[in-house]
């Protein structure tokens, strides 16, 4: 039978912490948008106290959870974990959720204080404040054996950060996460990040105009964190100005008309 609690009991947490995978689930507000579910691998989460859960959000082909906790008026997110081995067993973990992004305060802040051990390719800690828990029985999931994680991901972030401190600042994590999440956005087109402070310049958004190009849906147009549509030009916190094609249409960055104020 299925249980319902106002937090995270003690009985749940040694299941919680020794499971191998979870689920995350988001949506945008607006009924015509998609509902994105994502399977996350790996011992990297924890739980903070009955009502505070957390993990590492690593750096993938996408960023839909993230953007929808960046809506506003959204940060809807549930939790799922359910067992493999063992009494069959579902946990989920409804709350609101937040994203500490790299290179903030509140990320190196909530890192010192949980011990977080992060990985090369962290780029967010996602935490969820929790107001209601479920547990059901999980009858109909099948047994899997559990093998090892996957290292593909991590082995990947690992090169990559040996090359930037080996002087390829191409391979900036920052900047690899502000070009792709601002740019890219969600499915639905909700920006990525709200990291300012590694905003490029658009000569160097161009690098990516291949993958751009065929990344986008067409007719969508990149909403601002505040929800309104891009400006004529949205202003960079350094002086330069980025022209507002950048912001409505990045699949179109190819057109290097539209930035007169870069460097050939």
């Amino acid at each position: 039978m299925g249980a319902y609690y106002e937090t995270i009991p003690p009985s749940l947490n040694g299941w919680i912490m020794a499971q191998k995978m979870l689920w995350v689930a988001t949506a945008p507000l607006s009924g015509s948008g998609h509902v994105n579910v994502s399977p996350k691998g790996g011992p990297y989460f924890g739980i903070v106290d009955q009502r505070t859960f957390w993990y590492l959000d690593l750096t993938g082909s996408g960023n839909e959870t993230v953007s929808h906790l960046h809506e506003p008026g959204n940060g809807r997110i549930t939790i799922m974990f359910n067992a493999f081995e063992g009494p069959p067993k579902i946990v989920r973990l409804w709350g609101t959720g937040r994203a500490l992004e790299l290179g903030t305060k509140e990320f190196d802040a909530f890192k010192e204080a949980n011990g977080v051990e992060l990985l090369p390719g962290s780029r967010s800690i996602i935490v969820v404040d929790i107001h209601q828990v479920g547990s059901s029985c999980g009858w109909s999931v099948p047994f899997y054996e559990f093998k090892t994680h996957r290292q593909v991901l991590n082995d990947a972030w690992v090169q990559k950060e040996k090359k930037f401190k080996s002087g390829s600042e191409k391979d900036s994590m920052p900047r690899y996460v502000y070009l792709i999440y601002t740019y890219l956005s969600s499915t639905d087109a909700w920006a990525g990040t709200g990291i300012r402070r590694y905003m490029l310049t658009p000569c160097q958004v161009l690098g990516l105009q291949e993958r751009v190009e065929h990344g986008r849906p067409s007719g969508h147009e990149n909403r601002r964190r505040d929800g309104k549509e891009g400006e004529d030009c949205a202003h960079q916190e350094d002086g330069r100005s980025l022209c507002a094609k950048a912001i409505r249409e990045p699949w179109k960055l190819q057109q290097r008309a539209c930035y007169p104020r870069c460097a050939a």
